[in-house]
């Protein structure tokens, strides 16, 4: 009996020491457990963006995808609890926000549901088509030379019942909020509705017919007004000029749209020889409004166009003290008097940059 419990007592270490390994490695497993539930980001914004491309929907892409956007702290560890919910075979492409304290869990369930965060398509001014294929290219799942392409073709736009010259008159400055994967047919479809509903609020469609105007015509007036000055009560006076002029049937001669022709709106001084451009935007040598519009003019500018004074001006010529404010005349010779004084103190300050001083 003595030899038994002599026995009992040398086993009783190796059993503590075996609860204890045992105890170590589920406190090791409920703490790594523990790290798929808790928080998981390690950036300090509200939440950050990552975008997932279409061709790069593979795990190896997606973690080097986080990796790249400094999303997680432990990045392999998506890869891990990504596996059981077979995530990696049907992700969905498209632009994911991850916000701060997110699990890995919390993640995995977004990507497996396909969550996608949408996109923010901010539009202000835009001249030219290149310009708004640029823009599209930062934000959707496309390349701006696709875009440009589906811009210039007469046969894509006529699907959605666009043209091609006026196609911006379509386009009212906004955001609009889209997945990154949207085509150029959903983009410009919902550019279109906006359009249509912008149109039909705040008697816009009556004001545009009381100036005999249709909404085009005013868009393409609204673009020449954008392009002259920033200030507001400027535009106003303006808009009277270039709608009296039309009604005078008086070639409009908006030295924007020379630039526009020229393809060049960084020229300050509109020279002779520019005024010989065939371009059917050059409103010097061409009467009436341009085909389309020359760039596109803010939803405000568009209403003063709507809104215009009745005055009797005909010309206007920017004030010599460079403010971007304009002297207003219904007659030659004093718009010929502002002009010449305007004249004069350009030469001057070109002269100065000219030389350094």
């Amino acid at each position: 009996m003595a030899r038994k419990k002599t026995a009992s007592k040398k086993n009783a270490p190796s059993k503590k020491g075996l609860i204890i390994v045992i105890s170590l490695f589920a406190i090791a497993c409920i703490g790594f457990a523990a790290l798929f539930f808790l928080p998981a980001t390690r950036f300090e914004e509200k939440s950050r963006m990552v975008t997932i491309y279409k061709d790069q929907t593979q795990k190896s892409a997606v973690l080097a995808a986080f990796e790249e956007a400094g999303i997680l702290r432990f990045t392999s560890l998506l890869g891990i609890a990504g596996a059981p919910f077979n995530i990696w075979d049907k992700m969905k492409p498209g632009r994911y926000e991850i916000k701060k304290g997110q699990s890995i869990i919390d993640i995995v369930r977004m990507l497996k549901n396909g969550r996608l965060a949408e996109v923010k398509l901010i539009i202000n001014r835009v001249r030219t088509k290149q310009e708004f294929a640029k823009l599209i290219s930062k934000q959707f799942f496309t390349d701006s030379s696709e875009v440009l392409h589906f811009l210039q073709s007469a046969d894509s736009l006529a699907s959605l019942d666009l043209d091609t010259t006026l196609l911006f008159t379509k386009i009212i400055p906004d955001t609009y909020n889209f997945y990154a994967d949207a085509t150029m047919p959903v983009i410009l479809e919902k550019l279109k509705a906006a359009s249509t509903r912008f149109w039909l609020k705040n008697n816009r469609l009556q004001k545009a017919e009381s100036l005999g105007l249709s909404p085009e015509q005013v868009y393409i007036l609204a673009s020449i007004v954008d392009e002259e000055t920033n200030f507001s009560e400027d535009k106003y006076k303006i808009a009277s000029v270039y709608l009296n002029r039309l009604a005078k049937q008086m070639p409009l001669q908006a030295c924007p749209t020379i630039k526009y022709a020229m393809n060049d709106f960084t020229i300050t001084r509109i020279y002779e020889k520019y005024l010989s451009n065939p371009s059917p935007y050059n409103t010097y040598r061409v009467k009436g409004l341009p085909p389309g519009p020359i760039g596109t003019p803010s939803p405000k500018t568009i209403d003063i166009v709507l809104d215009a004074p009745k005055t009797s001006y005909i010309y206007f010529v920017a004030k010599s003290d460079f403010s971007g404010y304009h002297h207003f005349s219904d007659n030659y010779e004093e718009h010929n008097r502002y002009a010449k004084e305007y004249q004069k103190k350009l030469d001057e300050y070109l002269e100065k940059k000219r030389i350094g001083k």
